[in-house]
């Protein structure tokens, strides 16, 4: 069996499960979801697979995983195996993500093996997208405002815009890592929609509204998504949008995936990163930059 270890928010817990799916069915293996991790988290929302979405999302045993690892399944001795100078000492069912970049040797490991990582690439899953949109697909249908909301999106030129700050902004340790997407951006992106497209209606999701009402002035009509929603509620809404502003977030990047019209526009912010990385293999091509 394979089983993939899950941590994080809502979008890095999809490329976890995306990466592994793909991995699973490439192999013709089961998948279970190692979400242990989640017992000593504070951070975001806990594991929301299975609350959000239709697709199988089986959790493993304590018993499963330690088939696979043995001894190495230990918490710390994961940590210092997953340094990259450790690779050497890790059980052959100890598949640990070397870098950033896509690794294409994730198709050679083992049948049994236990996969740790972020995978943020579609390449990893693109052969298989077909049941990665499938096991995505929504559970709960939308209710009282977003019922409105979606009618309209569907209606319109809708171009959902996506602004991430939350930990972001307040965390120092994460904005030195991530940074946050600056306001010239986000008036770069919106004047390459508005070049490209017919009257469009700006649908804006973020983690600190009252921020973004208070220093955003685009000359474009803009619908502020600021009720109170479930994470997934408005990735299922920027999913129905045409078009796509994203952050330098995984939440917004599934957002525009999950969206599988081949004419949509998705722009995406060029720096990902407060500090420089490779991120080729981060975005589709066919996404715009800026």
């Amino acid at each position: 069996m394979i089983i993939s270890n899950i941590i994080g928010g809502l979008g890095n817990q999809m490329f976890q499960f995306a990466a592994a799916r793909a991995l699973a069915l490439r192999k013709k293996q089961p998948l279970k979801l190692d979400t242990s991790g989640f017992d000593q988290y504070g951070l975001h929302q806990g594991f929301q697979l299975q609350e959000a979405f239709n697709g199988a999302f089986d959790v493993a045993s304590e018993l499963e995983i330690r088939a696979l690892l043995g001894w190495q399944r230990a918490p710390l001795i994961q940590r210092v195996l997953s340094r990259p100078a450790m690779a050497s000492l890790r059980a052959r069912t100890l598949i640990v993500e070397p870098h950033f970049q896509y690794w294409s040797a994730i198709c050679d490991v083992p049948n049994d093996c236990y996969i740790k990582g972020y995978w943020q690439s579609e390449k990893y899953f693109l052969p298989y997208a077909e049941h990665i949109r499938a096991d995505f697909s929504f559970k709960s249908p939308l209710h009282d405002k977003n019922i409105g909301l979606a009618e309209n999106i569907r209606r319109q030129n809708a171009v959902s815009l996506h602004v991430r700050r939350g930990d972001y902004v307040n965390n120092p340790a994460t904005l030195a890592h991530h940074g946050a997407c600056s306001i010239g951006y986000y008036h770069s992106a919106v004047e390459h929609i508005r070049r490209h497209v017919d009257t469009p209606v700006f649908y804006v999701f973020s983690d600190d509204m009252p921020w973004v009402r208070e220093n955003f002035a685009i000359a474009a009509p803009l619908h502020y998504v600021d009720h109170d929603n479930r994470a997934y509620d408005d990735l299922h809404l920027i999913s129905l949008c045409k078009h796509h502003v994203i952050a330098n977030s995984s939440f917004s990047w599934w957002g525009a995936w999950l969206n599988a019209h081949p004419q949509k526009i998705v722009v995406a912010p060029k720096q990902w990163f407060a500090r420089p990385r490779c991120t080729d293999d981060l975005l589709p091509s066919s996404w715009v930059t800026l």
